[in-house]
């Protein structure tokens, strides 16, 4: 999973990015500070992976991971080359979604670039760029199509979509809120590769007394709270200054720190459920004497393609899934304590795998 993060200048992207990634992106009282992209890596926490690797005595456990990619920050006409220009949209074309941090608190020693906190305004803004970037990929697709799309009929008809998405664009709407007529024009749009067209996640950066009670009280949440809703995107709350002293902290010394705080969890766990719902993804689990791992795949994928998430061996050669959910498999202390139970069970090619299945994939290529 790839997530881009956005948003206007000293709005906290760095700081954020630094508390997710502890990346070390330089952070600074000023726009542009991020001139390169930065990308981190950062580990999902699972607890089962460890009960898991506990159980099996792995020589080694590795999570699901999550990759960060960290824009410079945008301006209004960065289309038109205001501030760093557009340059910076094509390092999120290939993200699975988009990070859209939004600044929700006041404080006169952080300068903010509009002169004024008001985030609706900003997230108009931001959208407003990408709505121009996508709006340049279909234009430029036009030009091309455009040549034999009175001759071809494949190509009338994908001018045909073309020509609604610029309009739907140029009303100033996402590419997410136009629905395809078919499955051929839903696979284009794929192809296009649309940033309006991508998942939107906003992280509500607050001041640490508005994180108690998940911001209930501040009115700028509940704008952006409001604003999402409409459009079927995720909000979580964060304070990306708390986040970056949590980062530094050992596993114990956190969980006592948030407590003091009165938050039941991290902005990094709330990001990772918020994109999973949002992405609609699941881990199913492999285990044994070398390794014990989280695969990430999307809700309903079946027992081949998730094999194939190992190896493409494995979905080729495909006969057999040995499952067992992973609570049942501890709670019965042993692997044949849970085969005795009939709790492993043998799926075929059209079992869909769930949240939590631990499997051990039999194959032959």
């Amino acid at each position: 999973m790839k997530l881009g993060i956005v948003g206007l200048p000293n709005v906290g992207k760095s700081t954020l990015f630094n508390s997710l990634t502890k990346a070390g992106a330089e952070s600074a009282n000023y726009p542009f500070c991020t001139i390169d992209p930065n990308v981190g890596v950062v580990a999902v926490p699972d607890p089962r992976l460890k009960l898991l690797g506990d159980f099996y005595h792995s020589k080694k456990v590795t999570p699901a991971v999550i990759e960060f990619v960290d824009i410079a920050g945008l301006v209004k006409g960065a289309s038109k080359g205001e501030g760093l220009g557009n340059q910076f949209l094509a390092n999120i074309r290939e993200v699975d979604a988009i990070l859209h941090v939004v600044r929700c608190f006041a404080d006169d020693n952080v300068i903010h670039v509009d002169g004024s906190v008001e985030p609706l305004r900003d997230i108009e803004t931001i959208n407003l760029e990408l709505i121009f970037a996508d709006l340049e990929v279909i234009e430029r697709r036009m030009a091309k199509v455009g040549r034999t799309a009175k001759m071809d009929k494949s190509a009338g008809k994908e001018y045909a979509l073309l020509e609604r998405i610029k309009a739907h664009l140029e009303d100033g709407q996402p590419a997410k809120t136009l629905e395809p007529d078919d499955d051929d024009q839903r696979a284009a749009m794929r192809e296009y590769n649309l940033l309006t067209a991508k998942p939107v996640i906003y992280a509500a950066n607050v001041s640490e007394d508005d994180l108690e009670d998940d911001a209930a009280e501040n009115e700028l949440v509940q704008k952006v709270r409001g604003y999402a809703g409409a459009e079927g995107s995720e909000v979580f709350v964060i304070c990306a200054q708390i986040e970056e002293e949590i980062s530094e902290l050992e596993e114990d010394e956190k969980k006592e720190f948030l407590e003091d705080l009165g938050i039941a969890e991290s902005g990094l766990d709330k990001l990772i459920t918020a994109s999973y719902r949002l992405l609609g993804l699941l881990s199913f689990l492999t285990s044994g004497e070398d390794e014990t791992r989280a695969w990430t795949i999307k809700v309903g994928t079946k027992a081949p393609q998730a094999a194939g998430k190992i190896h493409t061996d494995f979905e080729r050669g495909f006969i057999k899934a040995e499952v067992v959910n992973y609570q049942d498999l501890l709670d019965c202390g042993s692997y044949a304590g849970a085969r005795e139970k009939g709790l492993v069970r043998m799926e075929g090619k059209e079992y869909v795998v769930q949240d939590g299945d631990v499997i051990l994939f039999r194959f032959n290529v």
